[in-house]
């Protein structure tokens, strides 16, 4: 038998699909839910990873720059000594003061440079016991992130593997249904149920009001509703309005209503005295 185009189909008809489209989705918002904040939990663990790994590798770059400095200022100490020592031998064999002046001074000047490149080193030395210590801590922290992250991990998948099946059913479900509504009608479901905070695209009047934003619907709107002649939505919200009978849903019978108490009025019998009136007319 041939499918029916969804074009061809009766506002009735339109209607109970999309309800039933509703009902699904909403069941399947529902198995998410299950899940909690545990799929946010793990994004924000796995960003905090990602930032302390970024971190570590710039201490590393850190404590290896450092390094460097001081290989370099202990090359430069090096260099310095074996000036010091030169200036040293030819001091014996100067000829006059001026060029003894001119030797102490180069002496003087490499003694001054050996003792800036050693408080170089000891203060590269402190930054990089600073840096290592830094760098204990993020790796710490890592792993610490790196379990918590493996237990979040696994609650989370077997909170899934429990509700793969039925939410998997429910896709599939929805699927046939989302080809039996229109695509304009369709787009416009959806958009709406994006829009909405408890994600109800379409909803059924209670106690003569929206079921999604719960303001109250007039009279002849509800009439409007019930004839099933066009898609109405609320006023106010946006969802699409459904009749809660088309929808399936029981409501109550106006015989299930308390009835109102009618007021007996009870009469009160005055008695008068007849003074001086005739027998005759008393009978």
């Amino acid at each position: 038998m041939a499918k029916k185009d969804p074009t061809d189909l009766t506002v009735e008809e339109k209607l109970e699909t999309l309800y039933k489209l509703q009902t699904t989705l909403s069941a399947i918002d529902e198995k998410r839910a299950l899940r909690g904040e545990l799929p946010l939990e793990v994004q924000d663990l796995e960003d905090e990873i990602a930032g302390l790994t970024t971190r570590v590798e710039k201490i590393k770059d850190e404590i290896e720059d450092f390094q460097q400095a001081v290989t370099q200022k202990k090359a430069e100490i090096a260099a310095a000594q074996i000036s010091v020592k030169k200036y040293n031998e030819q001091l014996d064999d100067v000829q006059n003061n001026r060029e003894y002046d001119t030797l102490k001074k180069e002496i003087e000047f490499q003694t001054l440079e050996i003792e800036l490149c050693n408080k170089k080193i000891r203060e590269a030395a402190t930054k990089v016991e600073e840096r290592k210590s830094d760098l204990k801590r993020a790796e710490e922290q890592i792993d610490d992130r790196k379990q918590a992250l493996e237990e979040k991990k696994n609650e989370l998948d077997e909170i899934i593997e429990e509700t793969r099946a039925e939410e998997e059913r429910l896709r599939d479900k929805a699927k046939d249904l989302e080809m039996k509504v229109e695509p304009r009608l369709l787009t416009s479901f959806k958009r709406i149920r994006k829009n909405a905070r408890n994600g109800l695209g379409i909803v059924y009047v209670q106690r003569d009001a929206c079921g999604g934003c719960f303001n109250k619907i007039p009279p002849q709107r509800q009439l409007d509703i019930k004839m099933h002649k066009k898609i109405i939505v609320c006023e106010y919200c946006g969802r699409i309005m459904i009749d809660p009978e088309l929808a399936g849903v029981k409501t109550v019978a106006e015989e299930d209503k308390p009835k109102r108490k009618r007021t007996i009025r009870k009469r009160t019998v005055v008695k008068k005295e007849m003074i001086g009136v005739p027998e005759d007319r008393l009978s």
